[in-house]
Parts: structure tokens; C-alpha cells; sequence
């Protein structure tokens, strides 16, 4: 099988070797064919740019390197050129695999994928030799114009072509995953939740927490979000629904867009990489629809406030916490609580459950208070680690 690999003796190879720079920081690679959506992706991500702007991006010649340090999220990222080998002896792979998390492996599902594929296998084969810990992520990326019949099609094909190519090579205990994604929707932000939450060691006490909280406060759904990429890293036990996501996720949007508008302006801002303000400075804002307003549970928050609705704006003066509230028509609320200038809580209830405010702030104040343990415990045992990894004798001298 050939692939049509950039050679280690091209003269970009050396511009590609000082990129190499090693780091301990656990790493996320993005790699797949060219043209495929990498970069894309990771701008639109992590760097907040519009998805209509990465129509403009260049193909990626050289190692692209992104560090992300946010709560319970630290790592670091890298966006590969599609035409590289890391594989080549000229490469040290082992190096590079060794502290990776997750290879994430993006096709370009509205391309021919046989090469895709090729390509895919050859690299998780590999990776699995040099590091078995790692989680495999396959994107079926650019699926925004395709039809939902075609995009079941084309998973199931996928994962079939796979799941026969590594029984064949007798490779079958290679375990892969696959999301549907798309720039111009919550899908890939959805993909990369899931993706994340598998790298973070705290995810099993945040998930229970959550559970202890949405049990005793009459919660139908909670989220655990960063702010800055509005990537949920926890969520509570019950199933995900996609609507009830991307209400959650507009939601934030909604809080930060308002804010620009209404926000005191006298007070120390905070900006994103998109030019916004992060949640860290904000007062509390509640937004409530009027009842004669026709929203349904399928209304996004931007169609919402489209119609004329009642803003009222505060300011909290004993605490700096951002705070919304959106009463939709058909009964529920969505609530959101800040728990640090990195994460906001999102729930959505019952306005019957709502009554009972004063119990669920109390609730959240006790959510936030071992959501803030289990993070001081989590920063300090990384520290201890890194510290201990520092002061290590070498074996030989």
C-alpha cells in the first residue's frame, strides 16, 4: 500500500523538526488527509473564529501547536500536515506518541474516503505499537451538506470498512469512535466534549457531583461548561439530548452578547481571542420571555430574543458571580451559575421546580464550593507530580 508521504530529505523537513518541541503536557493530535477540515477545526474551536472565515485558511504545512489550560482542561494540541509520516525513521514517534491522549483521525466525508481510510489504519496500527492508551477519535467531518440518510450511510460504511480492515489484521482490539461533525453546527463542539471528558481524571467525582445536585434541586439536566471553547466537561448521568444542548450552549452566547449591550463598562474586562468579554466580570442578567411570546422547547435562544422580550439588568454588589436566567413558554427555565472565571453551570428545569430558587442556590453554593476542592486537589497533586518529575536523579551517570 503507498502513500504519498512527504520524504524526510524535503526541504521543509528541518522547519518541521524545530517544531517538535517536546512538551509533558498530555497531547491531542489532529491528523488526516490534506484539505480535510484539521485547522478548521481547531480555529474554530479553540480560537473562536467564525467558520465562514476558515474558508480562507491555508493548507497546514508544518506542525501547529496550541496550548489549552482551563480548569480541569490542560493540554496541548497539535494540528499535523496531512502529508507527513511521523512514522519514518527520521521522526522520533516515540516521542511523539508516547504522551499523547487522543489521536483524533479527520475525514472529509463529503470527499471519496478509500484513502482516508488507507491512511487510517495505517496510523492507528502504529500509534497502538508505541502507545496502547491511546484513544482513537475518527471525525466524519464536513457533513453540513449532506442529507441525514447519507450521513448514517456513510458512518456505517466507515465503521465497517474499519471494523473488517483490523479483524482482518488480527488488530480488532484497536477500539474506535465516531461522531458526525460539522463547523457550522454544536456538533463539533458535542464531538469534542465527549473527547475531552475521557482525558479528564476528575470526570468521574464532577459526574457524580452533578448527580447529587440535579437529585436533591429537582434539575432535569445539568451541564459543567468552559466558558471560553463552550465545551461541556461533565455532564450529570442521564442521557444527552441534542436540543436541550444547544440551548444550554446558545445560552452562554446569549449571556455574553447581552452583556456587551447593557454590561457596566467601568469595570476591568476580560477579553477572548474573538474580541468578547469571558463570564469572569459579568453582573447578573435575567432574561424572561413574555407569556404571549410562541416559543417552543425546539426555539433556539437567538429566535427567542428576536421577539420582544423583558430584560432586566442588575448589579450583584457582595458578589462578582455571572448569573442568568431564561424562562422559556413551555415551562422550562434555564439557569446558569458561574462557579469560577473558567466554568459556568447550566440547568434546565421545570419553572414548577424553580419555586424552590433558594434551596437550588444553596444546593449550587455546595456544588461549587467541592467543585472548587476536587480542582485545588487536582492542581496540587499535578504540582506535586511536576515537581517530583523535576527533582528525579538520573538512573546513570
Amino acid at each position: 500500500m503507498e502513500y504519498e508521504f512527504q520524504h524526510p530529505t524535503d526541504p521543509d523537513h528541518n522547519d518541521i523538526m524545530d517544531d517538535m518541541t517536546i512538551s509533558d503536557k498530555p497531547r491531542i493530535l489532529l491528523m488526516g488527509l490534506q484539505r480535510s477540515g484539521k485547522s478548521s477545526i481547531q480555529r474554530v474551536v479553540f480560537g473562536k473564529m467564525p467558520p465562514n472565515d476558515t474558508l480562507y485558511l491555508e493548507s497546514t504545512t508544518k506542525i501547529q501547536k496550541e496550548d489549552v489550560t482551563r480548569s480541569f482542561i490542560d493540554f496541548q494540541i497539535w494540528d499535523t500536515p496531512g502529508q507527513i509520516n511521523f512514522f519514518d525513521p527520521a521522526y522520533d514517534s516515540l516521542d511523539i506518541f508516547s504522551s499523547v491522549g487522543a489521536l483524533i483521525f479527520v475525514i472529509d466525508a463529503q470527499d471519496d474516503y478509500t484513502e482516508a481510510l488507507n491512511r487510517l489504519f495505517y496510523t492507528v496500527t502504529n500509534a497502538y505499537k508505541i502507545n496502547p492508551n491511546i484513544t482513537f477519535e475518527v471525525l466524519l467531518h464536513k457533513v453540513d451538506g449532506l442529507s441525514d440518510d447519507y450521513k448514517i450511510d456513510t458512518q456505517r460504511d466507515v465503521q465497517q470498512r474499519m471494523s473488517d480492515a483490523l479483524q482482518d489484521a488480527e488488530c480488532d482490539y484497536i477500539h474506535l469512535t465516531y461522531y458526525l461533525t460539522s463547523i457550522y453546527d454544536h456538533s463539533i463542539y458535542e464531538a469534542f466534549s465527549k473527547i475531552i471528558q475521557k482525558l479528564i481524571r476528575e470526570l468521574p467525582m464532577l459526574e457524580n457531583l452533578l448527580n447529587v445536585l440535579c437529585s436533591n434541586s429537582g434539575i432535569d439536566k445539568a451541564y459543567l461548561f468552559d466558558t471560553l471553547t463552550k465545551i461541556y466537561i461533565a455532564t450529570d448521568s442521564s442521557p444527552v439530548d441534542m436540543q436541550s444542548y444547544e440551548l444550554c450552549s446558545d445560552m452562554i452566547d446569549v449571556v455574553i452578547d447581552i452583556e456587551t449591550i447593557y454590561g457596566v463598562t467601568d469595570r476591568t474586562q476580560t477579553s477572548t481571542p474573538n474580541g468578547t468579554r469571558a463570564l469572569e466580570d459579568y453582573d447578573q442578567t435575567v432574561v424572561q420571555s413574555p407569556e404571549s411570546n410562541d416559543l417552543t422547547a425546539s426555539a433556539t435562544l437567538d429566535d427567542a430574543l428576536k421577539s420582544p422580550s423583558v430584560v432586566e439588568h442588575s448589579s450583584a454588589p457582595t458578589e462578582n458571580e455571572a448569573s442568568s436566567l431564561i424562562r422559556l413558554d413551555n415551562g422550562n427555565v434555564l439557569y446558569m451559575r458561574e462557579v469560577n472565571s473558567l466554568l459556568v453551570l447550566i440547568c434546565l428545569l421545570r419553572q414548577d421546580n424553580f419555586k424552590k430558587h433558594g434551596l437550588i442556590d444553596y444546593n449550587f453554593q455546595c456544588f461549587k464550593e467541592s467543585v472548587t476542592d476536587v480542582f485545588e486537589f487536582s492542581k496540587k497533586r499535578n504540582t506535586q507530580h511536576a515537581n517530583h518529575d523535576d527533582n528525579a536523579s538520573p538512573v546513570f551517570e
